[in-house]
């Protein structure tokens, strides 16, 4: 961690090694890649220490993913699939993360290695076992790598939330929206696609919320500024509405649907959301929440910009996870200093519902 809070332009393990003094590069490179580490009593002492410091009730918890481009192909997990860091399909890795945020800040919580189901084949089988795959690791998708970890929080019961935040690849996967419901007392706030299918009031045929959304009168829709970018304040327009949602050919939950737009270019941009919010919530609880996926997004920028989190040149699997925890750890003792030290924080987290 001293290497990682240095000034090092490249932050893998021989560079800091060689800087820190008394570094020994091998032994570095052993201890994150081989050495056994317990992690489940690593984590478990680690949001002891997130609720210690961030902990309320009213806390979120963010599920996002983030991308770490590779040259070569001998990385585990690494394949062609879609780079949102690029914008593209290229070669990559992907690590699905879970973030804590309250009025005090905001802090990674867990973090799984997506593995694409390709390198559970026959064809891979020489690779996993060279990249030290566990033999109980199987193939799982990005919204159950999700689901894995929401329900470890909540089992847990160390740290309390009341919000469960998530982008469209997890809203619009029935194992991660089944999870999020099963959840007593917690409220789910999660994007879908487009092309998400419901009725307004059934019998009838389902629409698109996209089409929904097209044919709403200016009447519906209410104008808030959601913060000051460089340029001046950042307004979109909301609305909500009770629907059904389409589920497998039939109507399925009753939930909110809130949409967001706003104009670029001459051209309406429209995001979507549901919730399972009780039906007495105002339009600007849902306002809030579309914005405070940001704080998982700060906790990627700020860790790979900062920490070197996509510094790594680690290849097996134990190596990404562990040189991983080693990046979240670090990002919270930032905080906890933040704290201790009685720096004010930039979390804009309160709203009168």
């Amino acid at each position: 961690m001293t290497g990682q809070f240095s000034k090092l332009e490249r932050k893998s393990i021989e560079p800091m090694a060689l800087h820190i003094k008394g570094g020994n590069v091998r032994a570095m490179q052993r201890f994150i890649s081989d050495v056994v580490w317990d992690k489940k009593v690593i984590v478990t002492k680690y949001h002891e220490m997130v609720n210690e410091d961030l902990g309320d009730p009213g806390a979120a918890l963010i599920f996002d993913e983030t991308f770490f481009p590779k040259k070569g192909d001998e990385s585990v997990g690494v394949a062609m699939q879609y780079c949102g860091t690029l914008g593209t399909v290229e070669n990559c890795q992907v690590g699905v993360f879970a973030a804590y945020a309250s009025p005090h800040g905001y802090a990674f919580l867990d973090k799984r290695l997506f593995i694409p189901q390709r390198w559970f084949s026959d064809q891979y089988r020489v690779k996993i076992e060279k990249c030290e795959v566990p033999g109980e690791v199987s193939f799982r998708s990005k919204p159950q790598l999700a689901v894995e970890m929401l329900q470890e929080v909540a089992q847990s019961e160390v740290l309390p939330f009341k919000y469960i935040l998530a982008d469209s690849i997890y809203g619009n996967s029935p194992d991660f929206i089944g999870a999020a419901q099963k959840m007593i007392g917690k409220i789910y706030f999660v994007s879908i696609s487009s092309e998400t299918l419901c009725w307004l009031r059934t019998p009838g045929a389902p629409i698109k919320v996209s089409d929904f959304a097209k044919s709403l009168g200016s009447f519906y829709w209410y104008k808030s500024t959601v913060s000051e970018g460089a340029k001046g304040p950042i307004s979109y327009e909301f609305t909500k509405s009770r629907i059904i949602l389409y589920e497998n050919g039939l109507p399925g939950k009753v939930v909110w649907l809130i949409i967001r737009r706003h104009r670029i270019k001459n051209k309406l941009e429209h995001s979507y959301f549901v919730s399972n919010a009780p039906i007495s919530t105002r339009l600007n609880l849902f306002v809030w929440l579309s914005g405070l996926r940001w704080a998982i997004e700060q906790c990627f920028e700020e860790t790979k910009t900062e920490l070197g989190m996509d510094h790594y040149e680690v290849r097996k699997f134990r190596g990404w996870h562990q040189h991983i925890l080693t990046c979240i750890l670090a990002h919270f003792f930032l905080w906890h200093l933040k704290i201790r030290l009685g720096k004010k924080s930039t979390v804009h987290y309160h709203i009168a519902v």
